[in-house]
C-alpha cells in the first residue's frame, strides 16, 4: 500500500470533506482526465486512481472505516474499485453523465410500481379515544380497473411491444449537458418507460389502467389512540401499477377532550375537591375513574396539590401490550368562603388549639426574615 496516495489527496479534498464536496471533486476530476476526452499519456491510469478514491468516499460505510484505518482496514481491502461507484472498469463517459443525472439508475417504468399513499385525519372523541372503537371513513382512490385488469386496453390483443425502444422501456438519446453532448438513456418518450403500446384503450378507464373510486372502509381504532398519533393501514392506498402493491392508508387522529378527565401520555390525571377536615383527617372515598368509581384513601394530613396514584386506572398502549398508565389525582382542599355559627365557633376552637404554648405556622415563617 505505500505506492498508493491518501483517497483525500486524489481528490483535492482535506479529511472530513462533506458528501458534496467529494462529489463536485469527483465531477470535476473525472470531466478532465476521462480518457473519452484526456488523450494525454497516464490520463486513463490517473482516472483510475480517481475513481478508486470515490468508490470509497462516497460510500459511509467505507469512508468511515477508511477514516478509522487507512489502507490497513482488517475488515476489507481497499484499491479493488468494484464494490460501489463507478467500480469495474471506468466504461463510456456517458456512464458518468447517466451515474450523476439518474440516466442509467432508474428503474422502468415497466416494472411493478407501489401505489400512492393516501392521507388522511380523524376526529374522535375522548371516550373512542380511551375505549377503542370502530370508525368508518370514506375515501377517494385509484384503483385497478376490472374491466381490463390494470392493463388498460381493451384486450390482449391490444397490448403491443413498442417498437422505438424493443420493449426495454429505455432509449439512448443524445443530449447537451454541462460536460457537453452525450449519449444519456433515459425513459422511452413513446411508451413512457413501459415498454408497451395500446392499440385501442379500455373503454372503461381510458388506457389508464385505474378508476377512480369512492368508498366507505372500517377503521378499528385501538384503545389510547393520543392527538398526533398516526394508523396505518396496509394496501388501502391507490392501486399499484403493473402489478405493483396497493400503497397505504395513514390516518392521524384529533382526539377530543374531557370536562374533568386530563391526559399525561397513558396517565389520566383528575383534580378532586376535598374539604379542610377530609384533608386534616383522612378519609376514603370514592372517585371516578374511566372504568367507573374506585376507591381512594385520603392520608391524614393531605396538603394541597397533593398528588396520589391509582396504578393502572389510565389507558391502554395503542401500540399493544397489557400495560396501562396510572390515574393520578391531585387534591384541592376547598377553604369555605362563608361559615355557619357553629363553624365558625369550632374553627375558633381549633385555632386556639394550635397556638396554645406554640408557635403558629404563620409565625415560625416570619421568624425566617429576622
Amino acid at each position: 500500500m505505500a505506492n498508493k496516495r491518501d483517497y483525500y489527496e486524489v481528490l483535492g479534498l482535506q479529511k472530513g470533506a462533506s458528501a458534496d464536496d467529494i462529489k463536485k471533486a469527483y465531477r470535476s476530476l473525472a470531466k478532465k482526465y476521462h480518457p473519452d476526452i484526456n488523450k494525454e499519456p497516464g490520463a486513463e491510469e490517473k482516472f483510475k486512481e480517481i475513481n478508486e478514491a470515490y468508490d470509497t468516499l462516497s460510500d459511509p460505510d467505507k469512508k468511515a472505516r477508511y477514516d478509522q484505518y487507512g489502507f490497513d482496514d482488517p475488515t476489507q481491502g481497499f484499491g479493488g474499485g468494484a464494490g460501489g461507484g463507478f467500480g469495474g472498469g471506468f466504461g463510456g463517459f456517458e456512464d458518468i453523465i447517466n451515474q450523476f443525472f439518474g440516466g442509467g439508475a432508474r428503474r422502468s417504468s415497466s416494472g411493478p410500481q407501489q401505489g400512492q399513499d393516501v392521507e388522511k385525519q380523524m376526529n374522535i372523541t375522548f371516550e373512542e379515544a380511551v375505549y377503542g372503537c370502530k370508525k368508518k371513513i370514506r375515501l377517494t382512490v385509484d384503483e385497478e380497473c376490472i374491466q381490463c385488469g390494470g392493463t388498460g386496453a381493451a384486450s390482449k390483443n391490444d397490448v403491443k411491444t413498442c417498437p422505438k425502444c424493443g420493449g426495454r422501456g429505455r432509449v439512448v438519446m443524445r443530449q447537451q449537458t454541462i460536460f457537453g453532448y452525450t449519449n444519456v438513456e433515459t425513459n422511452c418518450p413513446d411508451c413512457n418507460g413501459r415498454g408497451k403500446i395500446i392499440t385501442k384503450k379500455c373503454p372503461e378507464c381510458g388506457g389508464k389502467g385505474r378508476v377512480r373510486k369512492t368508498k366507505d372502509i372500517e377503521v378499528t381504532i385501538p384503545a389510547g389512540m393520543q392527538t398526533g398519533m398516526t394508523l396505518r393501514m396496509e394496501g388501502y392506498g391507490g392501486a399499484g401499477l403493473n402489478g405493483g402493491p396497493n400503497g397505504d392508508l395513514y390516518i392521524s387522529f384529533i382526539c377530543g377532550e374531557h370536562s374533568q378527565f386530563k391526559r399525561d401520555g397513558l396517565n389520566i390525571i383528575l383534580t378532586i375537591p376535598i374539604s379542610y377536615s377530609q384533608a386534616a383527617l383522612g378519609d376514603s372515598i370514592e372517585v371516578p375513574t374511566i372504568d367507573g368509581n374506585v376507591s381512594l384513601k385520603i392520608p391524614a394530613g393531605t396538603q394541597p396539590g397533593t398528588k396520589l396514584r391509582l396504578r393502572g386506572r389510565g389507558t391502554k398502549n395503542p401500540k399493544g401490550g397489557n400495560a396501562r398508565g396510572d390515574q393520578i389525582v391531585i387534591c384541592n382542599v376547598v377553604v369555605p368562603t362563608s361559615l355557619s355559627a357553629d363553624e365558625k365557633k369550632l374553627i375558633e376552637q381549633l385555632k386556639a388549639a394550635e397556638i396554645s404554648g406554640k408557635k403558629s405556622p404563620w409565625e415560625k415563617f416570619k421568624s425566617l426574615f429576622k
